[in-house]
């Protein structure tokens, strides 16, 4: 074995840093989700007419679910859908052709492996590096729409107060968020604007994000519509529930963070060690691999150091 687990581990990182790399050329800051100034009003501020910003908008938004299903590609899409990639399915579908090739080539250049092994390690490097890259965005961008809304609520409360309709209290939020909640609410306002209605818009974003407190938002403004109430109030009480429901959650992932990191270490250890012996003493394991015991014996150390994973990630995943 050697050191090729190293260099399986160091081509996978490199792959990481290499798709980050081209993203960052391709799109640079057009991109950011920290811009104080969201991409929508970026957009509109360039001279670009609201239909086309919003077309644009709607095209970048559902390329991913409405694109072809490419094989590998397709087992991304609705990551990719909710971090909002602008790789388009066929970009990013080439990427993952691009650094698996790569990779394969690393792997002919630093390993002595078979050809089948090089060509199957190179496809799972190159869809799970891509993979892990997309997932990593789709995380971040939740998050961020997570800790804007409580503000994004209370910021409409505030302006139903002094009178507004609620449509322009989703245009001050358009105006006035940054990323990636703003431009979310200003393709409400303009769709709103063209006719649809702001509830199923509201709808349509909660289940294309995936994040319960939106989906909370979009029944309370349902609700209000269609049986009537006070408004800012309705939505004070769930901008308090938001914020409870947030601060419950950092305390929750405070305590368990010990939990998480001893899983994450007695996972790890087993694999580090062999690692480790193999580049002391490749030939460790000479006097033993060849009985009958030997295969099995790796198959239940593997059967055990999943099902470790899967019940530490149980016994840490507390749902709030």
């Amino acid at each position: 074995m050697g050191a090729e687990p190293i260099i399986y581990a160091v081509t996978f990182i490199a792959v990481l840093l290499l798709v980050e790399g081209l993203y960052l050329v391709a799109f640079g800051k057009s991109i950011s989700m920290n811009s104080r100034v969201n991409r929508r009003i970026d957009l509109l501020e360039k001279g670009n007419a609201r239909e086309e910003v919003l077309e644009k908008l709607r095209k970048e938004r559902d390329q991913h679910r409405e694109g072809p299903m490419i094989p590998i590609y397709s087992m991304i899409t609705d990551r990719a859908a909710k971090a909002n990639i602008a790789f388009t399915p066929g970009q990013l579908f080439g990427i993952m052709v691009l650094v698996a090739v790569l990779a394969f080539v690393a792997l002919t250049l630093g390993t002595e492996a078979e050809l089948h092994i090089r060509l199957g390690v190179s496809v799972v490097i190159g869809g799970g590096a891509v993979f892990t890259w997309v997932n990593s965005k789709a995380n971040k961008r939740m998050k961020l729409i997570e800790e804007q809304l409580p503000d994004a609520v209370e910021l409409m409360v505030r302006s139903l107060r002094v009178g507004h309709p609620f449509i322009n209290a989703v245009n001050i939020v358009a105006q006035e968020v940054p990323d990636p909640l703003g431009t979310e609410f200003g393709m409400i306002a303009d769709e709103a604007a063209y006719g649809m209605s702001v509830s199923e818009s509201l709808k349509a974003m909660a289940e294309r994000i995936g994040i319960q407190d939106l989906r909370f938002l979009a029944v309370a403004v349902t609700i209000q519509q269609q049986s009537g109430g006070n408004l800012a109030e309705i939505l004070e009480g769930l901008a308090k529930v938001i914020r409870a429901r947030f601060k419950l959650f950092r305390r929750v992932k405070a305590i368990t963070a010990e939990a998480k990191w001893s899983g994450l270490f007695l996972s790890g250890f087993p694999l580090a060690a062999i690692v480790f012996i193999n580049l002391i003493d490749p030939n460790y394991y000479d006097d033993v691999k060849e009985t009958a015991y030997f295969i099995p014996g790796m198959i239940a150390v593997g059967v055990f150091l999943v099902v470790n994973v899967l019940y530490m990630r149980m016994m840490v995943n507390i749902k709030v």
